[in-house]
C-alpha cells in the first residue's frame, strides 16, 4: 500500500527557486534509498540527486552547487531544494524510494506520479 505524493512543481522564472516534496505512505523497517530523476521531452529520464541511509549525497554534474537532497526519515519524506533554475531544468520530476516495509522481508522500489516544473527564460 506505499504510494509516494510529490508536490512543489510549478512555473518559475529563470533565476528562481522551488522545493520539491515527496512523501511516502506505509510504514517500512528501513529505507535504503531516496532519489530524485527527472525526464524531459524526447529525453530519457536520468538521475538529479540521490541521499543513501548513511546520509551520503550525490547530484549530477549540471545540478551541483545548485540543488540539494534532504530527508525527513521520520516522515519517510525526501526533498529536493532547487536554486538559480535554469530552462534546461524544465522536465517532470519524479522521487524515488528503496526501502523494507513492515510487512516484507526484501527491500522494494517505489515511483511518485511526477510533478511538472517548468523553467521559464
Amino acid at each position: 500500500q506505499v504510494q509516494l505524493v510529490e508536490s512543489g512543481g510549478g512555473l518559475v522564472q529563470a533565476g528562481g527557486s522551488l522545493r520539491l516534496s515527496c512523501a511516502a505512505s506505509g510504514s517500512f523497517r528501513s529505507i535504503n534509498y531516496m532519489g530524485w530523476y527527472r525526464q524531459a521531452p524526447g529525453k530519457q529520464r536520468e538521475l538529479v540527486a540521490a541521499i543513501t541511509s548513511d546520509g551520503t549525497t550525490n547530484y549530477a554534474d549540471s545540478v551541483k552547487g545548485r540543488f540539494t537532497i534532504s530527508r525527513d526519515n521520520a516522515e519517510n519524506t525526501v526533498y529536493l531544494q532547487m536554486n538559480s533554475l535554469k530552462p534546461e531544468d524544465t522536465a517532470v520530476y519524479y522521487c524515488n524510494i528503496q526501502g523494507v516495509r513492515l510487512i516484507a522481508r526484501f527491500p522494494t522500489d517505489h515511483w511518485g506520479q511526477g510533478t511538472q516544473v517548468t523553467v521559464s527564460s
